[in-house]
């Protein structure tokens, strides 16, 4: 009968939650109950009704409301968040309640008051990639909204979200209208290195087809890595050159934000069998060309291809790296091409640096493995993981992680005993049981591979603060930072630099660092012990206390592992004045 069929429907979805939800409750829990229910009162029931939404239900912190139309809920979605501005500007960055938004337009199905299926799973993961105070929209959303509504958007690019079978376009809108409000300082141009120096941008993927994304990623990333290879260069790591995919930029502009002198872009384009790859070198301070060319391969010869392509942009080059000798240490590349691409994307998951995305990255580095089990990079990627999981997050028991990582960087280092990545890889594994001298011996290793590689010189700066060098590991961080300025781990860089600082017993500028690592991630939870240790060497005990709480609520499990016991890497030295700074910050255990 027809009442018993599924009712579907054509509806916009708008999905909302507060960022931080959790860190407000926990520190002041009827206060936050109480501002959220005066801003459902005061604006956002107020806007709701204005536009024409529904609510169809309420999660805690979330929200999930239908409109009619696409334009509707735009309109909505930005007027609440210029309330917001407005309301939070008298307010303290950390008790500001700051929505994220998610919309999408897609097919729903009904049953009560209640929608299910994609089209609003998109919405809802769509809410979850948007900045605090910001709104992300898919292509659709767009494609319905932009002429009748007053924004701009910054372009995301292709997005494979958790959960939904296909990448979905994502864009960032900007309201013009809060700009002066909202504008993030403009980044300060970095000063060129003493050397000819380059960025990779991401190849873009002309082809039309999602699958090719990774194969586009590949041919940037592996130019990136074989540039790397010469010390007479300075070439930004992949990581930061990334964050302009999808975007459309002026190389000027990547120039003084990376500090560097040449810019290479290019495109990948597959039809049938065959691949074609254009790539053009530009100066970035005078926008001139210095070098273009374009490749036709067979899809099967990809990788003769990569190679011949690293040489021609090296020779390129030449005037700038004559006194360089030609040193090709190319990645051994798998046999299989969809190794690869499980390869790509679980770097793409593990460059979120979130623990879902950790988990998801795993599972991709695992597939890579057994499509193709003479593959060094994806033992080496796993590694990454699971140190991560185990010292972070305490997903993983730690002596566990430990054997398991060694034993699989040692397989990468068998594999591809040239792999510089696979070295410091093995050389992080080593640090992580507390052999220093065994790790700088591999991460230096990897170095004299790679001069460039950022994450080698990121592990030799902590292996270096830990061992006892505390001065010469804050100058290989401060190393690896330039060199990849955007790097998606930036965040536990920064905390090695508060953590070397405060070897140094520079408690000062230990707590200056940890302030920025908290602007920048504020809800990144390893940081606080160091500045209430930093605060209670100096006697400022009412800050140390409140820094102390910090620590022991947001990372019960980390505080366990770094405090009350002892981490592997940490010289007794070291633990103790930890832990003298603590018990002056007021702690008892």
């Amino acid at each position: 009968m027809a009442s018993d069929q599924i009712k579907r429907k054509l509806a916009a979805a708008l999905a909302a939650d507060i960022a931080g939800y959790s860190r407000l409750m926990g520190a002041d829990e009827e206060g936050t109950l109480a501002r959220l229910k005066l801003l459902r009162r005061e604006l956002i029931d107020p806007k709701n009704k204005q536009h024409r939404g529904r609510i169809v239900k309420t999660t805690g912190d979330g929200i999930l409301i239908e409109f009619p139309s696409v334009v509707d809920a735009v309109r909505c979605a930005i007027e609440v968040q210029q309330g917001m501005v407005e309301r939070n500007a008298d307010v303290p960055q950390e008790k500001r309640i700051e929505f994220r938004v998610g919309i999408n337009l897609g097919d729903v199905m009904i049953e009560g008051r209640d929608l299910y299926g994609d089209g609003v799973n998109i919405a809802a993961r769509l809410e979850a990639l948007a900045e605090p105070g910001g709104i992300c929209i898919s292509r659709t959303v767009l494609s319905h909204a932009r002429d009748k509504v007053t924004f701009d958007v910054e372009d995301a690019g292709e997005q494979m979200l958790k959960n939904i079978a296909r990448p979905v376009h994502v864009y960032r809108v900007i309201d013009p209208s809060q700009r002066p409000a909202t504008r993030k300082p403009e980044v300060p141009a970095l000063a060129l290195p003493d050397k000819p120096s380059v960025a990779v941008l991401p190849f873009t993927n002309m082809s039309g087809d999602p699958e090719q994304e990774f194969v586009s990623d590949g041919v940037a990333e592996d130019v990136i890595t074989a540039l790397s290879h010469y010390p007479s260069l300075f070439v930004i790591a992949r990581n930061s050159s990334f964050t302009y995919k999808g975007r459309a930029v002026d190389v000027k502009q990547v120039g003084r934000e990376l500090g560097v002198r040449y810019v290479l872009e290019g495109s990948v384009r597959k039809a049938g069998n065959r691949i074609r790859v254009t790539a053009q070198l530009i100066e970035a301070g005078t926008s001139n060309h210095v070098w273009a060319e374009r490749y036709d391969r067979d899809l099967a010869d990809i990788f003769a291809m990569q190679d011949e392509l690293t040489e021609a942009l090296t020779t390129a080059l030449a005037p700038a790296i004559a006194d360089a000798e030609l040193r090709r240490a190319m990645r051994k590349p798998p046999e299989s091409l969809d190794a690869w691409a499980a390869y790509q994307r679980g770097l793409w998951h593990l460059s979120k640096a979130t623990p879902d995305d950790d988990a998801t990255a795993e599972s991709f580095f695992k597939q890579a493995i057994d499509l193709d089990p003479t593959f060094a990079g994806g033992y080496s990627a796993l590694v990454l993981y699971q140190l991560q999981a185990a010292a972070i997050y305490q997903k993983l028991d730690l002596p566990s992680a430990q054997r398991s990582a060694e034993a699989l960087t040692r397989r990468a280092v068998a594999l591809d005993g040239a792999d510089a990545e696979s070295r410091s890889c093995l050389g992080w594994a080593l640090q992580a049981r507390g052999d220093a001298d065994g790790a700088l011996a591999e991460i230096e290793r990897a170095l004299s591979m790679s001069p460039n590689l950022a994450i080698a010189h990121g592990h030799r700066g902590a292996t270096l603060i830990f061992a006892g060098r505390p001065r010469e590991g804050l100058t290989a961080l401060e190393t690896c930072i330039r060199l990849d300025p955007r790097d998606p781990y930036l965040a536990v860089r920064l905390l090695h630099v508060a953590c070397g600082l405060y070897f140094c017993s520079e408690y000062e500028a230990s707590i200056e660092a940890a302030k920025r690592l908290i602007r920048s991630f504020p809800d990144f939870p390893m940081i606080y012990r160091w500045p209430a240790a930093a605060l209670g060497q100096l006697g400022r005990t009412t800050e140390a206390k409140g820094a102390l709480e910090q620590a022991v609520s947001r990372a019960p499990g980390a505080f366990d592992m770094y405090v009350r016991k002892r981490a592997p890497w940490f010289r007794p030295k070291d633990h103790a004045h930890l832990v003298e700074g603590l018990r002056k910050a007021g702690w008892n255990g």
